[in-house]
């Protein structure tokens, strides 16, 4: 292990890529620390000890890469229900840079609107409104003298921030190593891992720290095995003559992924779950009367407290239910089937057309259900250990150790592609 590390950085141009990464995720780390101007500082302080540290330092980069994460999910769900979309997807490079540019501008747009709710929330002091009834936050108001003019400034800076960081994602996609976007999220979750279980020894005894980690631990194999598990559908292609040569004749596989969908169900169910939180905030209520205060009392007590079974029951079948949604966008057994008898192949046993159609969404329906209760289970895990037991916090569970270990399988497939290319042994085996 230590030379094929040793053999990274005898490529220049791969050591090159990934001090670049380094620095991109150095400067994005360093923009964490900025605080948004014109919000008093005192009162992010104490919201944030009230908190448990959920909120941070409402710094310039607060919005995080979620905007664009979330209008490159839009758009390629309008890419199946807009015929034009759909057209620029199969244009190659030139249609992928239209699509892209596109999505830099729906993340503008949905970066403006969350800057805008927050700002809101937290302007007025609705923060226990926002981090629900379990935890008792205080309406600590971030803007003393009033929304406006500060809340111009601040939603500017959040939805600068969220440009900002969609520049730097960029650039570690075009010059440095892995996708951009993915490690700008790995650097944000795992930085915060070593507080946690910091905070955890501090707080328990050995004893649960120790199962804690072995817990972890158990996670992450899980989370390997299933994020590398796929079923492979075989194919044979018929021998076929052009001119004097002979194609064809060879045997391939289809394969498809245990867990196709990844995050994104989670990303899906957590911006449902969230938007009513937003809309009763609009909705306003406080005086504890009338029908908009009883609505709030009902969001409160069973959409926000993740404390409830209810929410947590909820969250888990908006999951399952995302999970086929988007397998079902992301994989299309008619488009498959059509390739494979252009292509002159097929599956063994099965006839090409219709058959193969159903063949195909059957094998996908199969495979998708455990892993859309998987990813169920990782998500809610630490909703469980807060509900069955005294555990308050578990660090690495949920939507950190599923982009964890995701970005890292990808950034070492990617670097062990790299050195395979110069006749160096890979990391994989």
């Amino acid at each position: 292990m230590l030379s094929n590390l040793k053999n990274v950085f005898k490529v220049p141009d791969l050591r090159n890529k990934i001090l670049f990464t380094f620095g991109v995720v150095a400067l994005y780390r360093l923009g964490v620390a900025i605080r948004v101007p014109g919000i008093d500082p005192d009162a992010v302080l104490h919201l944030n000890l009230f908190s448990g540290g959920a909120f941070g330092s409402f710094s310039i980069f607060a919005l995080g890469i979620m905007p664009y994460i979330t209008a490159s999910i839009i758009m390629q769900v309008l890419g199946v229900v807009i015929p034009k979309l759909e057209k620029l997807q199969q244009e190659g490079a030139a249609g992928q840079r239209k699509i892209t540019q596109y999505t830099r501008y729906l993340g503008i747009g949905i970066a403006l609107l969350q800057g805008t709710g927050l700002t809101f929330i937290f302007g007025q002091g609705r923060g226990s409104a926002f981090f629900g009834a379990a935890q008792s936050v205080p309406n600590v108001k971030l803007l003393p003298d009033g929304m406006w003019p500060r809340g111009y400034l601040v939603i500017l800076s959040l939805v600068a921030g969220t440009a900002l960081i969609m520049w730097l994602g960029e650039l570690i996609s075009q010059r440095g190593i892995g996708n951009g976007m993915s490690m700008i999220i790995f650097a944000s979750v795992v930085s915060d891992l070593p507080f946690n279980y910091y905070s955890i020894l501090q707080s328990r005894k050995w004893f649960v720290f120790g199962l804690l980690v072995a817990l972890s631990i158990g996670i992450v194999i899980a989370v390997v095995r299933v994020e590398l598990a796929q079923r492979r559908i075989p194919v044979q292609f018929a021998k076929r003559v052009v001119g004097r040569r002979m194609y064809g004749g060879q045997n391939t596989y289809i394969p498809l992924k245990v867990n196709q969908s990844g995050i994104v169900p989670i990303i899906f169910a957590s911006s449902v779950l969230l938007l009513p939180v937003l809309l009763s905030n609009l909705l306003g209520g406080n005086d504890g009367t009338g029908w908009r205060a009883w609505v709030q009392r009902q969001i409160n007590t069973y959409i926000v407290n993740s404390q409830n079974i209810v929410y947590i029951s909820i969250f888990a079948l908006m999951i399952i239910a995302f999970a086929y949604f988007y397998n079902s966008i992301a994989f299309d057994p008619i488009r498959q089937a059509d390739q494979l008898r252009r292509q002159g192949g097929f599956i063994p046993g099965i006839r090409p057309g219709p058959q193969t159609e159903r063949y195909l969404a059957k094998a996908v329906n199969r495979i998708t259900l455990p892993g859309a209760v998987f990813v169920a289970v990782i998500a809610i895990l630490p909703y469980l250990l807060l509900w069955a037991g005294d555990v308050r916090s578990f660090p690495f569970a949920g939507t950190t150790v599923l982009i964890a270990v995701g970005v890292a399988l990808e950034l070492m497939r990617q670097i062990d592609s790299q050195l395979m290319l110069r006749n160096y042994e890979g990391f994989l085996k």
